[in-house]
């Protein structure tokens, strides 16, 4: 059977290019060998499944695996404790592993499944199962979410941390091994449910659990591995460094996004293996269309107020917080991992093409409530396949005098920059991309980086209210280009000051760089 890149369910190292997960699995191996209760808690695809699959595979022979979940399994069974007892008895049979010396297990859970048991009658069984099994008995429980909201399953998991509890006194034996619980809510902090339509919050039975710190991103060293086992099959002549990079840059290890420009790259772009066909897949994707992760991103976005707010002001207006579990807006938005830490202390969204949706979400909530003001369609922009970066800014600035007046200042230091970004996405739109520089942004400062067909600018966006902005704005953009092996640069600046000068663009010389300023 022929490999592939897989973006769906679990992933297997028989059928799918894969990372080398072997120091993460050890891990994990470790956890459950000490015969800890934990829970794999991570963002959406993120590989909570495939690592079940691979403690399945890995150490059915060491462990009785009950590996189940409640998707799907309807609001009924939530009913009562008696309705909860007999699914999960139920569950536990039809997941036992198919060996003879399972079958009297199988008659055991489906005599259970018979009678009236209550939660606690339910945890006998449990202890009575565990005792009887020549094995040490794992519980894997996936998708944990679809539950975590109900207080049944909370009854439930608290039921298990009480049998925990007494293994002291009755046995290791006397309960399940290890539980594992998989989903996107940490079950130890179930408070952190935002609900839009109402606040639900429990005290977490899941104090006993262990913290997960396995770090499950793919690092571009693991891409390449990666890529090398694809490139041995396919021959293309690809630069496996470059290319491995080239995806993390834009997608900071988020697992099913590095998955999903390599499966669109071989099956959707002629398996051409270079930088530009590796932006093409990240303008696919950040369109969204049949993209889980950008529609769970757009409807979060559209249901949680403060979420919104929260990363409106880290991705657009610059506005840095320090990454703190104590916030709770640093914790919500970190579980879906739409930020991270950036190496200073402080969030950043976690990848470029969250950053590209949500730039794309932003800009096109602001044309709507702006109309046809900054509509860039009005000239020619790009000449002989060249971007005409000097006459789009001019013509940018040209708009806002146009429209915007004095007492627009407020909203231009909120919006001004969103503005540009959407005046400018229309321009580049199918050939080129954009995205903010990351480690030198700084709240009245944005560092944006164009490319069109195989050319580069840099653009910063800086606002001020007086501050003596041309010559440290063009120190720092110079530094910039500098680092980018650039010449020239733009900048554009936000004049809110109540004494704004007019001043007319113009190109001017700093520190042996060319930059050509437009000041709003």
């Amino acid at each position: 059977m022929k490999r592939r890149f897989n973006i769906t369910g679990s992933c297997n190292p028989e059928w799918h290019y894969m990372v080398d997960t072997a120091k993460r699995f050890e891990a994990v191996e470790r956890l459950i060998d000490s015969g800890m209760y934990f829970t794999i808690n991570r963002a959406r695809q993120f590989g909570k499944t495939t690592m079940l699959r691979m403690i399945w595979r890995n150490l059915s022979d060491r462990y009785l695996i009950v590996d189940t979940g409640f998707e799907g399994v309807g609001d009924s069974a939530f009913d009562s404790e008696v309705s909860f007892s007999k699914l999960f008895s139920r569950l536990v049979r039809k997941v036992l592993p198919p060996a003879k010396e399972n079958d009297g297990y199988r008659a055991f859970w489906e005599e259970v499944e018979k009678r009236e048991c209550n939660m606690d009658a339910l945890g006998v069984c449990i202890t009575q199962f565990c005792q009887s099994s020549p094995k040490p008995v794992l519980l894997m429980i996936d998708e944990v979410d679809q539950s975590s909201n109900n207080q049944l399953f909370v009854r439930f998991i608290g039921m298990l941390r009480e049998l925990y509890l007494l293994r002291d006194k009755n046995g290791m034996n006397s309960t399940f091994h290890s539980v594992i619980l998989a989903g996107v809510y940490d079950v130890k902090n179930l408070k952190l449910k935002m609900r839009p339509d109402e606040e639900k919050k429990y005290n977490s039975p899941w104090n006993i659990a262990a913290d997960f710190n396995v770090d499950m991103t793919f690092h571009s060293e693991e891409i390449a591995q990666m890529l090398g086992d694809y490139e041995a099959d396919e021959n293309t002549g690809m630069d496996i460094k470059t290319i491995s990079e080239e995806i993390y840059r834009y997608t900071s290890g988020y697992p099913v996004l590095v998955s999903h420009i390599c499966k669109l790259i071989d099956e959707r772009l002629g398996k051409q293996w270079d930088v530009d066909h590796v932006q093409a897949a990240v303008k696919i994707i950040s369109k969204g269309e049949n993209v889980t992760l950008i529609d769970d991103l757009s409807k979060n976005l559209e249901n949680y107020s403060q979420l919104r707010e929260f990363l409106y002001n880290i991705a657009v207006n610059g506005q840095e917080y320090t990454y703190s579990m104590v916030d709770a807006n640093i914790r919500f938005a970190s579980m879906f991992a739409y930020i991270r830490e950036n190496g200073r202390g402080k969030a950043m969204i976690h990848n470029l093409i969250f950053e590209e949706a949500l730039f794309v979400y932003f800009g096109n909530k602001c044309m709507m409530e702006q109309g046809t003001k900054i509509s860039p369609f009005v000239l020619n922009y790009v000449h002989e396949g060249k971007l005409d970066m000097e006459h789009i800014v001019t013509r940018f600035r040209d708009l806002l005098r146009e429209e915007y007046r004095e007492e627009d200042g407020a909203f231009l230091e909120r919006q001004g920059r969103l503005i540009f970004l959407s005046f400018l996405k229309p321009i580049i739109n199918g050939i080129g991309f954009y995205y903010v520089e990351p480690q030198t942004r700084e709240n009245r400062r944005m560092d944006l980086v164009v490319t069109y067909d195989r050319q580069e600018f840099v653009v910063e966006l800086k606002v001020c209210r007086g501050d003596k902005y041309e010559q440290r704005g063009r120190d720092q953009l110079s530094e910039y280009l500098a680092i980018r092996g650039l010449d020239e640069g733009y900048l554009v600046t936000f004049d809110l000051s109540k004494n704004r000068q007019e001043v007319e663009p113009q190109w001017v010389e700093a520190n042996g760089k060319r930059i050509f300023e437009v000041v709003v």
